[in-house]
């Protein structure tokens, strides 16, 4: 399923999780669970600190009632965490998310100053699932590549649980 990285190269990024990193990763999909029994797109973030506080959770907020298709979960999640943290404490955050950032989300992470993301589902895994279903038009273009052109480091762990993250996505998309 993973298409970004070599098999062989996803133990050694999960070796630079720590188990509290699991666990959060984890509430993101369950979070994504959650979003989907609501009625929306199976999509959920948090932003943490250095310790694992949480400092912000968001689903998609992309489809009806309120409509707004730039309110996908990790660009809430950073704002939200943007609103009450100083520049500084960003930096030291990571963006636990579901799926891996889209090109605007990732722009999001950049401009808030957010260190660090790990996500569960690549984009590449997500298109499978989607196919060409209108409310997901999927960019081919992962977050690393976004955040390889700005001036500032983000460090990228991902894709991590790729076959748990789609769980909540299998039959939403189209008939599985």
């Amino acid at each position: 399923m993973n298409k970004t990285l070599p098999t062989s190269t996803l133990p050694s990024l999960q070796a630079r999780l720590s188990g509290r990193d699991i666990d959060l990763l984890r509430l993101s999909i369950t979070l994504s669970t959650e979003s989907r029994t609501r009625g929306r797109h199976p999509f959920a973030a948090i932003v943490a600190d250095a310790n694992g506080k949480i400092i912000s959770t968001a689903f998609n907020n992309s489809m009806p009632p309120e409509g707004d298709p730039t309110q996908h979960a990790e660009l809430v999640a950073a704002a939200e965490a943007a609103r009450k943290l100083a520049p500084e404490e960003l930096a030291l955050c990571t963006l636990f998310t579901s799926a891996e950032p889209c090109c605007m989300c990732a722009g999001a992470v950049y401009w808030t100053g957010i260190g660090r993301v790990v996500y569960a589902l690549s984009e590449y895994a997500l298109l499978e699932l989607t196919g060409d279903h209108p409310e997901n038009p999927t960019f081919s273009l992962p977050c690393r590549d976004v955040f390889a052109r700005g001036q500032r480091r983000i460090e990228v762990i991902g894709p991590v649980m790729e076959d748990e993250a789609a769980v909540p996505h299998r039959g939403f998309w189209r008939k599985d």
